[in-house]
């Protein structure tokens, strides 16, 4: 943002002076060094052509030095303003470990850079006014010489002499303006190098030379299978043959058109990675990701965005209502249908009863003033709204509580007819009706199966994270009750004692 501001900015000030200001500056001089030459002696107009050709190089050529401070400025301008945008967006963050002091001085030496080169910047132009005065004074000393011969043998008067000077003046004055104004387009033009790199920039991801639409299902049913084939996978492309760099290593498997698919792993094992590239965040380094045969590659990337609706484990919303934040699944959608829509993700009830202007509620930036599963619901509910065809859920109930949790389940199990679902979970319990899990572990798929196959499959991997999550369950359980007797037992003891008390004071 601080390139941009600061590249249109300059945009003005370049067309501004160009066109009014180093045009009548030109002008200016021409015609005033012509004069000169014609009227007074020869070599007061070889003095003013010389004075000329030494002043103009010199500017440009000591203006192009302090470019190089005038980019690092630039430079260090953006770094304050990041580590400003940065303490105050993570705020939070900041008072939770009380570093407030650190943010401080790490603020401070942000700006102490920026001085130290914003002081070299004002030196260096300093310099060249004193280089500038240097030549303009040399030539009128040098001008008036030939001037003063002149008006001792008689060749020319007083009245030529104060003609020079004044001329001289007039010449200079726009002139010494010219070095400004040419620092000025410098500052403008090197102000604009940050915005033209950015529209210079060009997007990793593209359609394809000659990509069409995603079509529909032959069938007429809105029901798209998925199928990923032979993956391979690194954020660091130059890395793909390293096996220990890759994330994704040969996957293959498939979700069939109006299934849910559900993948579990170990943390770091692609699971997310695996969504990314099903959106074309990323392509993969190898292998295709087919939709109802068609490799996605080759098709627009709208079309493809547009039949999949996610919900995201970390919900960033717009600082906006949480009406227009839900709407966003689908900006033509009605009142009643964005109502609809926050009922079937459970969260209608909180707005209504929470929030005194409901729906129009600003949510704050990033969504700060809603809570971690009130989010998550609105990012449900945008999915709802959607209504897609492919449905994706990362981790989509992880910060609600057990009983929303069920509710949204009930709403999700009813909106998985003749519709695509891929889920990522860590609790294995949310996934235990999915038509397919894949489990996987280290970039690769260790199995495939039913909850019911892969609990009995002996040594499975699903069956070891299975029975270690119904052991904490358990635990969990058996440590709930441990502390209720405990409680049941102090409050006993608590009782006994204010009943002696009381005898004891009633005696």
């Amino acid at each position: 943002m601080r390139i941009m501001d600061r590249g249109t900015a300059s945009m003005q000030t370049l067309l501004g002076t160009v066109v009014f200001q180093i045009g009548p500056a030109i002008f200016d001089i021409t015609a005033a060094a012509i004069f000169l030459a014609l009227r007074l002696r020869a070599w007061i107009a070889v003095i003013v052509f010389t004075t000329l050709g030494a002043y103009i190089p010199m500017t440009v050529i000591l203006t192009e030095w302090r470019g190089k401070f005038r980019r690092e400025l630039n430079s260090l301008d953006n770094a304050r303003g990041a580590r400003a945008t940065d303490a105050l967006l993570n705020y939070e963050t900041v008072k939770l470990f009380g570093n407030e002091p650190l943010e401080e001085r790490q603020y401070a030496k942000a700006i102490d850079d920026y001085q130290g080169v914003d002081y070299k910047l004002s030196a260096s132009m300093n310099a060249l006014n004193v280089a500038q005065s240097g030549v303009v004074f040399v030539g009128m000393a040098a001008g008036m010489t030939v001037c003063t011969a002149g008006v001792a043998d008689g060749s020319l008067t007083v009245g030529d002499v104060v003609l020079f000077v004044t001329l001289m003046q007039q010449l200079y004055a726009p002139l010494n303006f010219f070095g400004s104004y040419y620092r000025m387009l410098q500052s403008a033009m090197l102000d604009m190098e940050g915005i033209f790199d950015l529209l210079g920039t060009k997007p990793a991801i593209n359609d394809a030379l000659g990509a069409s639409p995603l079509p529909k299902p032959a069938t007429g049913v809105e029901a798209y299978g998925i199928e990923f084939r032979d993956i391979y996978f690194s954020y660091m492309p130059s890395s793909v043959g390293d096996s220990t760099a890759a994330v994704l290593k040969g996957i293959n498997f498939m979700a069939p058109a109006g299934q849910t698919t559900a993948l579990v792993g170990e943390t770091g094992s692609g699971k997310t990675s695996i969504l990314k590239l099903l959106l074309r965040f990323y392509d993969p380094q190898g292998g295709s990701i087919l939709i109802n045969g068609i490799d996605c590659s080759q098709v627009t990337l709208t079309s493809l965005r547009s039949i999949i609706g996610v919900v995201p484990q970390d919900t960033v919303l717009f600082n906006d209502t949480i009406s227009y934040n839900i709407r966003y699944g689908r900006p033509t959608a009605s009142e009643e249908e964005v109502c609809d829509a926050a009922e079937g993700a459970c969260i209608a009830e909180t707005i209504e009863t929470r929030f005194p202007l409901g729906f129009n509620t600003i949510v704050g930036e990033r969504g700060l003033r809603l809570s971690g599963g009130e989010k998550q619901r609105v990012a449900f509910a945008r999915a709802i709204l959607k209504n897609p065809p492919i449905l994706v859920l990362d981790e989509a109930t992880s910060a609600l509580d057990s009983i929303t949790e069920r509710r949204i389940q009930t709403t999700l199990a009813s909106k998985r007819q003749g519709r695509t679902v891929l889920v990522v979970a860590h609790r294995l319990s949310t996934i235990r009706d999915a038509d397919r899990i894949v489990v996987m572990r280290r970039g690769e798929i260790a199995e495939v199966g039913s909850h019911e196959q892969l609990v009995e499959r002996e040594g499975g991997l699903y069956a070891e994270m299975w029975a270690k999550q119904a052991e904490g369950i358990d635990q969990g359980q058996a440590s709930g009750a441990a502390s209720y007797a405990a409680l049941k037992d102090l409050a006993a003891v608590s009782s006994t004692s204010n009943l002696e008390d009381e005898v004891g004071t009633g005696m």
